[in-house]
């Protein structure tokens, strides 16, 4: 069975293009820091964490050796959301030839999700993008940030991305097959602060799944 995706492939040109998110409250003790270490176990933790209920399907199938290769890559680099001590979510970003750096990955775990944390990482995560070559000698200036997302990444994701200066240049319609998601695992969703997880009386947590999400720009394509 299939159903027809419209992916939208989308650019920043220029840092001026980038238009910030606020950070979230002091109190919540949000905090971005780069994963320097390439670790294949911490990545694919963030990887399943993330995209589990999002048709995050490509990446399950790589090997350990490849994980490392891929983390080790010149200009690839991981930067990790934390509310006081624990990973919200992650950017990763792959930097191409020619001062290109692509959006590769991007996403809240379900717990964090709705707490002011994802424009904010976004919006890092870009500033790093455009500032990525001083970070990695001889590497060209970035004249260029890219991202795709599609209309399986739910109703916000573009509006997500044209928010922060996201500009479409590139609309495709395809056909894709439906395919099943993976987890994180049933009932995993957003936690009130006071009073712990949030569950629907109506529906039995262990078997209810949260939807609801911000969506990774490569979610949909399977690739």
């Amino acid at each position: 069975m299939s159903h027809s995706v419209t992916t939208w492939y989308l650019e920043q040109t220029s840092p001026a293009d980038l238009a910030p998110a606020g950070a979230p409250p002091a109190e919540q003790g949000v905090r971005i820091v780069r994963s320097e270490v390439p670790s294949p176990e911490f990545s694919r933790f963030l990887y399943t964490a993330v995209g589990g209920d999002v048709l995050w399907t490509d990446r399950l199938s790589w090997t350990y050796a490849r994980w490392a290769e891929h983390l080790g890559r010149p200009g690839t680099e991981t930067w990790v959301a934390y509310e006081r001590g624990t990973p919200a979510g992650f950017i990763e970003l792959n930097a191409w030839p020619e001062g290109v750096v692509e959006v590769a990955y991007f996403g809240l775990l379900p717990a964090f999700r709705g707490r002011r944390i994802g424009g904010w990482l976004l919006t890092y995560g870009l500033e790093r993008a455009w500032d990525l070559a001083g970070r990695w000698p001889g590497r060209e200036r970035t004249t260029r940030v890219w991202v795709h997302t599609c209309s399986d990444d739910g109703p916000y994701a573009r509006a997500n991305y044209e928010r922060r200066g996201f500009r479409v240049y590139e609309t495709t319609v395809t056909e894709e097959a439906e395919v099943a998601m993976p987890g994180p695992w049933p009932g995993a969703g957003p936690i009130d602060p006071v009073t712990g997880p949030v569950t629907d009386s109506a529906t039995d947590p262990v078997t209810d799944s949260v939807t609801d999400s911000v969506r990774d720009p490569d979610a949909a394509t399977g690739t």
